[in-house]
């Protein structure tokens, strides 16, 4: 058994990580409110323009666009743009979406290539063999509405030129602080929305092909955008639940620590009543 002063110390530092933990939850618990809003805000607008797409869908313009129509290839180069934390201790959460993407490349054999968001991915992968065509780190800092254009600019680059044959993303689909869903999508060749039944008569200025041609990378930009903000949230979701975790765990280890001591103590009082009762018997013979 370990002694009292050992024990004493165990606790203390216990309760030194508790106040951290405890103090992070409180901070991933604001910041999880205001990614929140941002999610259900951004739904609404992403859905509307899905709705335009939807819309447009049985036009020729659409059809034959360049960022619709499929590239003609038996084994096709794949992007996956794999969306990431930059920080820890959050849980599984970064290790579910790299798990996610290892299977997503193993499938997608050996033409595969990477665009990873985060440090946890880009430190995950850039000592292995699947090749980095681009990396972002230290996301936090930078608008998300800026790093969504410059990627998708990259990408749509990339397709144009032939450079590669379709471009995927994964990121965390947010739906609570304890339900994160690791999703794939495709982003390139553009899947357009199935026709709606009544699709609506639009007015086009100046013209059908300039919209269109404004419309796809605009669309392709807002899915990124709405990957992005999906992932924060169940980022923050993630950290305040695994925090709330380990503040738990760290009351029930206290609880086991200080019944530890308390029988430290007890069988230390015990080992010196026997002591003096056996010096006294001692001195009587």
């Amino acid at each position: 058994m370990a002694s009292l002063k050992i024990i004493r110390k165990r606790i203390s530092s216990v309760r030194s990580t508790q106040q951290i933990t405890k103090a992070m939850k409180m901070v991933a618990a604001a910041k999880l409110r205001r990614a929140q809003e941002a999610v259900v805000q951004s739904r609404a607008y992403s859905e509307k323009l899905r709705e335009v797409v939807a819309n447009l869908a049985s036009e020729p313009s659409l059809r034959e666009h360049r960022l619709v129509k499929a590239h003609a290839t038996e084994s096709p180069r794949v992007l996956l743009i794999l969306l990431t934390a930059d920080r820890g201790l959050c849980g599984g959460f970064n290790a579910n979406l790299i798990r996610h993407s290892e299977i997503f490349l193993h499938q997608s054999g050996g033409t595969a290539s990477l665009a990873v968001i985060g440090r946890k991915g880009f430190d995950y992968y850039k000592k292995r063999a699947t090749p980095i065509r681009n990396q972002y780190v230290g996301i936090a800092s930078r608008p998300l509405v800026e790093l969504s254009r410059e990627i998708v600019a990259r990408a749509v680059a990339a397709f144009v030129e032939d450079e590669i044959d379709e471009v995927h993303i994964l990121y965390s689909q947010f739906r609570s602080a304890l339900s994160q869903v690791p999703t794939i999508e495709r982003l390139l060749p553009i899947e357009a929305p199935a026709e709606t039944e009544n699709p609506r008569e639009y007015l086009f200025e100046p013209d059908r092909e300039d919209v269109i041609e404004n419309l796809l990378p605009r669309y392709v930009e807002v899915k990124v955008f709405q990957a992005f903000l999906e992932t924060l949230a169940s980022e923050h979701g993630a950290r305040m639940t695994a925090m709330e975790s380990a503040t738990n765990n760290a009351s029930d280890m206290i609880e086991r620590l200080t019944l530890e001591m308390n029988r430290a103590r007890q069988a230390t009082i015990t080992k010196e009543l026997m002591e003096i009762v056996g010096g006294a018997e001692a001195l009587k013979g």
